[in-house]
């Protein structure tokens, strides 16, 4: 009975374990249970979606709490979504009604007398969000060592939704920090459901500490049901092709309603304007069918009301419910049963489709189900490369990568983050409130995201901040903020370190829709929560737009950057129309939508040369290599080989191919580009002499020299290039 980790949890939750009636714990749980009830390590948990995750690391450490209560927060949970937060709040809260423990979580949304609550008596769990720990660490140093100073564990949620970004990188400093001016040691907890590198998750969640990290990954195999289906949309050049294409897009749209409005259902988009197009679609289909409107929107830029109603619906409203959404669901909210999830073209990675296809097949033996529905323009005229269905063909690299191979992508961390950099020295000043050059560079630079940062470069760094007025030195000679650096620091903005743009608060009477980027003078109508609303008054001074209900054109309020693409998956794409197999997932458009494409590529010779002639003086580059790769490349062209071949032109079709107009052959260009790869010692020989390229929000802030070091380091790969190429 002993051996049972059942017997060893608190009665609270055996209770709980009882009244869910489970039969036992699942394997992550036990073996959660064995690392954090017998070993000192910290503790990293990767296994799929509705695994038992979340329940495996609170079951121990709760136990803990019950058995020893903490003097301070006992276990402090850091989450990328305040939905996230929301979700786990509403779960712990069951879990812990008879326990005593406290639950406080802390974002945007939060009362302040809820934080004042916490702060006058720090206990049990705190949930909350790298931004409003950063503000924390800024703005409250003083109260760190009360909240923070019986921490037993940091329980860091969708690890890989932070490794790799500059959020990652914050929050290890953040950690860091903390760590320092609690005088605690708490465990680290990492859950993700996509990682396959173990290697580079643990030592990202062990940065800057002394103990080990074991992984429990339990294998366990799913049922998956994938279907891929293709809509074609001709090129409108004729009044008759106008029609065929509006025929196309009815059939789109009506194929979509058919295949979600009877079910509980979510439909992924890569944007907030396709969410919102398809959206008003659907509710547009709704009603000239005398159907009901079961459809709702769920992005970043909606009211938090909108999308609380979004998430409630899907997960406890009676009947279907269909919610077109971003990466804002993708991660690990539980939303009940879902019956279905449709990805609108290809997510751009593996990893975003093994998160948006776990949403489903949470229940039982229910299997995973995901339908891909990829439309692209087709114009038979067009130049070779932009006739080929691009979105297939990643669909089904994504899926035969991750169901046949199951690979993911590594996530890598950035060598030289000087943005960073700049975040965390203006927040450690602020925090501190004076230092000494010594103090803060000691402070900053033993922060383990900037190890690699030489003293010698800090130096540097300081003595520019020191010009342009972002810090000052006292009559004492030490460090405090300066003029412009208030006006960063002291705007909310700055605790997010990644790129947000100002937006105006929408209003519909009292109240509140969402908000949007690009504002549209009165008169004219958009989208926003998939319906369409006119402008009644744009209130500059406030950021706030007044609306009312309309119906008319709609315009798009947010540019869509897309999404890089790994090497591997463009060489998959590229295997995929050099092979034969039809897969038995495809639909039968798509099966014949990639058979032309095969067809096409054996007659254009485009995969046995990456440089082949276009007609003209113009020749296509197609380099079958991820994004950063491909950029590496674009400049190595633009740079290196523009003046030296008196080419005209380069322009660039990320991350698929080039059009590289001027009088220079096929053979020689791909000699050269062979050459030039083999020759590139430094990258930093790849930038312009006066060009110093951005990586990071704050990156503006720092001197030239720095940003253009770092962008040959973090922002090129020519190493990766020549290899792919080779």
């Amino acid at each position: 009975m002993s051996d049972n980790p059942f017997y060893r949890l608190a009665p609270f939750i055996q209770e709980y374990i009882y009244n869910k009636r489970w039969d036992e714990l699942r394997e992550a749980q036990v073996e959660a249970c064995r690392v954090l009830f017998d070993t000192p390590n910290h503790l990293l948990i990767a296994s799929g979606t509705a695994t038992g995750k979340t329940e495996a690391v609170f079951f121990p450490a709760l136990t803990e709490l019950h058995d020893r209560p903490s003097s301070s927060v006992g276990i402090l949970y850091i989450s990328p979504l305040k939905a996230l937060i929301n979700d786990q709040f509403e779960r712990l809260n069951d879990l812990l009604r008879e326990a005593r423990i406290p639950v406080w979580h802390w974002h945007g949304d939060v009362s302040q007398a809820e934080k004042t609550k916490l702060m006058r008596k720090p206990s049990g769990v705190l949930q909350i969000t790298p931004e409003s720990l950063e503000g924390l660490l800024m703005n409250r140093p003083n109260a760190i060592p009360a909240l923070f100073n019986d921490l037993r564990y940091i329980i860091i949620d969708e690890v890989h939704a932070f490794m790799g970004s500059d959020r990652g990188i914050q929050v290890l400093c953040q950690l860091a920090r903390i760590e320092r001016m609690a005088y605690c040691t708490p465990r680290r907890i990492g859950l993700s459901a996509t990682l396959s590198d173990y290697d580079a998750a643990t030592d990202w969640l062990g940065a800057g500490t002394s103990r080990s990290v074991e992984v429990v990954a339990p294998q366990g195999g799913r049922k998956l049901k994938l279907s891929v289906e293709h809509f074609s949309f001709p090129d409108a050049r004729t009044e008759e092709q106008a029609q065929m294409l509006e025929m196309a897009k009815q059939a789109y749209h009506d194929y979509i309603y058919d295949h979600t409005h009877r079910k509980k259902a979510l439909v992924f988009t890569n944007s907030r304007s396709d969410a919102e197009l398809m959206t008003l679609e659907l509710r547009r289909i709704a009603a000239k069918r005398h159907e009901p409107d079961v459809f709702y929107v769920h992005h970043g830029s909606i009211s938090a009301m909108l999308r609380e109603e979004a998430e409630a619906a899907l997960r406890t409203g009676h009947g279907p419910a269909v919610a077109a959404a971003t990466l804002t669901l993708e991660l690990g909210i539980d939303l009940g049963e879902l019956e279905r999830v449709v990805q609108l073209g290809a997510p751009y990675s593996s990893s975003s489709f093994v998160q948006r296809l776990g949403r489903s097949g949470r229940r039982g033996d229910a299997p995973s189900e995901m339908l891909f529905v990829c439309p692209e323009e087709e114009d038979e005229e067009a130049q070779l490369p932009a006739r080929m269905p691009w979105t297939l063909l990643r669909a089904i690299a994504v899926i035969e990568l991750y169901v046949r191979e199951k690979w993911v992508e590594s996530l890598t961390t950035r060598q030289m983050p000087i943005g960073l950099l700049y975040h965390q020295t203006m927040s450690a000043l602020k925090s501190l409130g004076e230092a000494t050059p010594a103090d803060l560079a000691r402070a900053v630079l033993t922060l383990p995201s900037f190890k690699q940062i030489e003293p010698s470069d800090y130096k540097t760094f300081l003595n520019y901040l020191l010009q342009t007025d972002h810090i000052q030195r006292t009559e004492e000679g030490s460090l405090i903020i300066g003029l412009m650096g208030e006006r960063i620091v002291n705007n909310f903005r700055f605790y997010a370190v990644f790129k947000d743009d100002e937006e105006h608060v929408v209003y519909n009477g009292t109240e509140e829709i969402g908000s949007i980027t690009t504002v549209p003078p009165p008169g004219y109508c958009f989208s926003l929560a998939g319906k369409l609303w006119k402008v009644e008054e744009v209130d500059t001074k406030h950021k706030a737009v007044y609306v009312k209900s309309a119906r008319g054109k709609v315009d798009t309020l947010w540019l869509g950057a897309g999404g890089d693409v790994h090497t591997r998956v463009v060489h998959k794409m590229r295997d995929i129309l050099a092979d034969d197999v039809i897969y038995s997932y495809l639909a039968p458009n798509a099966v014949n939508r990639l058979e032309r494409a095969r067809r096409l590529a054996r007659e254009s010779g485009m995969l046995k040369s990456i440089v082949i002639p276009a007609g003209g003086d113009s020749v296509f580059v197609m380099p079958w290599i991820g994004s950063k790769q491909f950029r590496t490349l674009e400049r190595l062209i633009k740079n290196n080989l523009m003046d030296k071949l008196a080419l005209r032109s380069v322009t660039p079709m990320e991350p698929y191919y080039m059009v590289v107009s001027g009088r220079t052959s096929a053979e020689n260009l791909l000699g050269q580009i062979l050459a030039e790869c083999s020759n590139c010692g430094d990258p930093i020989s790849l930038l312009a002499p006066d060009e110093a390229p951005y990586l990071g929000k704050y990156d503006e802030f720092a001197p030239t020299e720095l940003i253009r070091r770092a962008f040959a380091i973090d922002g090129l790969d020519v190493g990766g290039l020549a290899k792919s190429l080779q």
